[in-house]
């Protein structure tokens, strides 16, 4: 892996969640469209968006390959399809949640994300923790527990966020699929339950009526906003160590909870700075213990 690489692999991976970090207020500009259109929009473009990168990408025969292998294993598609419909479940919550003054949640279940899928890791596939991030997880779970308790209310929108985008990366790790591909056959799996649900609620003109050209040209090009940064993550982790990456990743939900507390005026607590202590110390034990693991295995290999 060369520095030249390493370079092009940051810059792909810092624009990725730089592109995360401010969505929020990409879908607070269409808080007076309905989610569910929202999302129908976000499914449909970002399908379109992806049949045109390959096309463009001279990938169409490569994609047509890839889609007969997935149908013809009848596992990888149910899988495939399973991953569809949990993104999209994803996608509506995340929506809705910004739409409705929830972004510091968002943030927190972002933050929360990476524990759950090494956790999912440990009970699915059988990886073994060590006793640091054993208690790395602890730190967690005390720190969503007070929140809990605090507010008297489980912050459900969090744990949504993070199990549902965790239970895509476990079954996008059991597909084995391309990610451009897979990112073109799960939107196109959902595409025509996003259209029926179009049609049935809004009519013809597929929501565009009652709204403004601002907010007809943000539902067209949320399937670019959805996409490309996908795409940029996908050439990043190529580049980069699996470490380095997952330090960028907190990128995203800081810029998320910045958004909330200063631009959104979101309260910001006492419970919440507890529970974001606790969650960050874990995070950093949690790093601390994956950089050491990962030294005494280079170590290992160079002696052998």
């Amino acid at each position: 892996m060369s520095n030249n690489n390493i370079k092009l692999g940051i810059i792909y991976g810092l624009s990725a969640y730089l592109i995360w970090g401010f969505l929020p207020i990409y879908w607070k500009l269409l808080d007076n469209v309905n989610a569910g259109a929202v999302l129908s929009h976000r499914i449909i473009w970002s399908f379109i968006f992806m049949i045109i990168f390959i096309l463009v990408t001279k990938k169409g025969t490569l994609f047509i390959q890839q889609c007969k292998d997935i149908f013809a294993n009848k596992k990888v598609f149910i899988t495939i399809v399973s991953a569809s419909l949990i993104i999209s479940l994803n996608w509506l919550v995340f929506i809705w949640a910004v739409q409705n003054g929830y972004v510091i949640q968002t943030s927190l279940g972002y933050y929360i994300n990476p524990l759950i899928s090494v956790l999912f890791g440990v009970v699915f596939l059988r990886e073994k923790l060590s006793n640091l991030q054993l208690f790395s997880f602890i730190l967690a779970g005390l720190g969503v527990l007070y929140l809990t308790f605090d507010y008297g209310v489980f912050p459900w929108v969090s744990f949504l966020l993070a199990i549902t985008f965790a239970s895509y990366g476990l079954l996008k790790k059991v597909a084995n699929v391309n990610a451009v591909y897979g990112l073109a056959i799960e939107t196109f799996i959902v595409t025509p339950i996003a259209l029926f649900y179009l049609l049935i609620t809004f009519g013809g003109d597929i929501g565009f009526a009652g709204t403004s050209a601002s907010e007809a040209i943000l539902l067209l090009l949320s399937g670019a906003a959805t996409a490309v940064p996908l795409l940029l993550f996908g050439l990043s982790v190529i580049n980069i160590p699996l470490t380095m990456a997952g330090f960028l990743q907190y990128i995203a939900p800081t810029i998320m909870l910045l958004i909330g507390v200063f631009m959104y005026n979101e309260p910001f607590t006492s419970a919440h700075g507890v529970a974001f202590t606790f969650i960050w110390m874990s995070l950093i034990i949690f790093m601390y213990s994956s950089f050491r693991k990962q030294n005494k295995h280079r170590k290992q290999h160079l002696s052998s």
